[in-house]
């Protein structure tokens, strides 16, 4: 077993590259991701952000290239990444059929949390997701917002430093989604490295970095800041361009290119 690098970045990864037959779902990325960094995926569907997390999160093989996350090389030692990481998926994840605290102590043996300390982050999923008072209710009877709260409490039980949230406010209210990246904020305060996918242009700005992917390539890759100040430069139609304007304008400017 190799030794993570504690003080390196979260995610290193060098001409990364999957391929399913003739087509090429990710093609030579290049990315370095710091700790602590809030770093959002944005991109229509198939741009290969979904691969891309796949990969990093050791479901998914490179055909080609390297990805390192929290030290440990995505090819050959997948098992340690999957323990390094925590996964909220864009369908909600929990039982319904199980009580609050029933999913939490479920999902407490599946990540391994040691039975000393069951108890204390079961307690800390709870108060995250603001529903302390709500243990013993069925899961299917919470608000979709309190759901996707117990969903990450849940998916970081095991206290992991990177966690990967695939459309993680997708079907919720404003107010619960305001609240949910209240959270997101407290994680990467507390040194967590937080991968964010999107199709929200508003919740990208709230979002360290963003890559643009289209077509499996990276076309974008800055602050939210520095991508609107970059189409306003190269773009003179535009004095104060929103995020949506350099998603649609990068994406039309990568297909021209590709013609």
């Amino acid at each position: 077993m190799s030794a993570p690098n504690q003080n390196g970045p979260a995610v290193v990864i060098e001409n990364l590259t999957k391929r399913f037959g003739d087509f090429v779902a990710v093609d030579q990325v290049n990315l370095t991701v710091e700790r602590g960094e809030i770093f959002g995926f944005l991109g229509p569907n198939g741009a290969g952000k979904s691969t891309t997390i796949r990969i990093l999160c050791g479901l998914l093989a490179p055909t080609e290239g390297k990805a390192v996350v929290h030290g440990y090389d995505v090819a050959t030692e997948p098992e340690l990444v999957k323990q390094s990481i925590g996964y909220m998926s864009q369908k909600f994840s929990l039982y319904d059929d199980l009580t609050v605290e029933e999913n939490i102590d479920f999902f407490s043996g599946v990540y391994g949390v040691p039975p000393e300390k069951r108890q204390e982050r079961k307690e800390f999923a709870l108060k995250m997701a603001g529903i302390t008072d709500r243990r013993s209710s069925m899961t299917r009877l919470l608000a979709g917002g309190y759901k996707q709260r117990l969903a990450l409490g849940c998916a970081i039980l095991h206290e992991p430093p990177i966690v990967f949230l695939d459309e993680p406010t997708s079907g919720v209210d404003p107010i619960a989604r305001r609240g949910f990246w209240d959270l997101i904020y407290q994680l990467s305060a507390a040194g967590k490295t937080v991968f964010v996918t999107t199709h929200y242009m508003q919740e990208a700005e709230y979002c360290h970095r963003i890559s643009l992917m289209y077509a499996g390539k990276m076309i974008a890759l800055g602050s939210p800041q520095e991508l609107r100040e970059g189409l306003a430069k190269r773009n003179s139609k535009y004095e104060s361009p929103t995020m949506e304007d350099v998603f649609v304008e990068t994406i039309e400017e990568a297909e021209a290119a590709r013609k």
